[in-house]
């Protein structure tokens, strides 16, 4: 995990946001342990407790299971989970903004798809 930390978001938000884009882009698959907090908090050299936040938002949010003795591991159905509420949470909040912007500079489908084909 490479991390750049953003100085307007709590550090732990970040850590959990992190781990849930490596679930959807399946570089975490169901089953698969994330990495340990300690390991967290060494390489990223951030207190522990940080992780176990982040950490605990994910088990929280079901998408992550504590096994006693062995860590952390992510649960069955947790990418379908999340591709579910992540299109919910972009049609929600972001995709209104974003279309205002594209009606605003004159962009419609179309020109998107070309230009889209054109950096391919």
């Amino acid at each position: 995990m490479t991390i750049t930390w953003n100085d307007s978001v709590p550090i732990y938000r970040q850590l959990r946001e992190r781990v849930v884009a490596m679930i959807l882009d399946g570089a975490l698959n169901e089953g698969d342990p994330l990495p340990s907090v300690r390991q967290v908090a060494a390489d990223f050299q951030i207190n522990p407790l940080t992780v176990s936040k982040a950490y605990q938002e994910l088990v929280d949010d079901q998408l992550v299971e504590k096994r006693r003795g062995l860590g952390m591991f992510v649960i069955d159905g947790a990418r379908e989970a999340l591709l579910k509420s992540e299109r919910e949470r972009f049609l929600r909040e972001e995709w209104p903004a974003l279309f205002a912007r594209l009606q605003r500079l004159g962009l419609d489908l179309k020109t998107l798809m070309r230009e889209t084909e054109n950096q391919s």
